[in-house]
């Protein structure tokens, strides 16, 4: 996925309210936004989690690569898939994403060849609300939550910008 070319569908899409735009984010524990993309409002969750996953970059403090994999994803039940569970899987990362009930229905339905449940720590899911709370906090800036802008990179431009002001609020000294 490039972030420099302009979809051709601009990122609008059709939802029950008409037409909208979704920003994607990966935020660390303190709720800075680490990665952002935006796509047609009708679209699911699950089909951008790789792409998210895949911009991640963090510098580290000294010399080396950039970090691509965080310790643990903490999801919502949108992400609760076979495959993002594998993708998590192969490269390490804990997943703490709870199952939606039509899954565990269907697990339970099949007996002992539904298999295991995953593995799911409550604790560590009640850490999730931090994603909400930057939606909030992007939301209370009006052009993000209204979506004036024509082209989708000009709204992803504005998306990095009020990303960019909440990073300057949590490092600088003054509120």
């Amino acid at each position: 996925m490039n972030l420099f070319d302009e979809p051709d569908d601009h990122a609008i899409g059709r939802s029950r309210g008409g037409l909208s735009t979704k920003i994607h984010a990966l935020v660390d524990g303190k709720g800075r936004p680490l990665v952002l993309l935006v796509a047609p409002g009708q679209g699911g969750d699950a089909p951008m989690f790789t792409h998210l996953i895949d911009q991640l970059k963090i510098n580290r403090a000294g010399p080396g690569r950039p970090r691509t994999r965080p310790d643990r994803v903490r999801g919502d039940k949108a992400y609760s898939s076979r495959a993002i569970r594998t993708h998590l899987r192969n490269r390490g990362i804990v997943a703490v994403i709870p199952q939606p009930s039509d899954q565990i229905g269907h697990r339970k339905r099949r007996g002992s060849t539904g298999g295991r449940p995953p593995a799911f720590d409550k604790e560590d899911y009640k850490g999730r609300n931090v994603v909400e709370r930057n939606f909030n906090i992007f939301k209370q800036w009006r052009a993000l939550a209204t979506r004036y802008d024509k082209l989708a990179l000009t709204y992803r431009g504005g998306a990095v910008l009020r990303a960019v002001s909440i990073w300057l609020t949590a490092l600088g000294d003054t509120p």
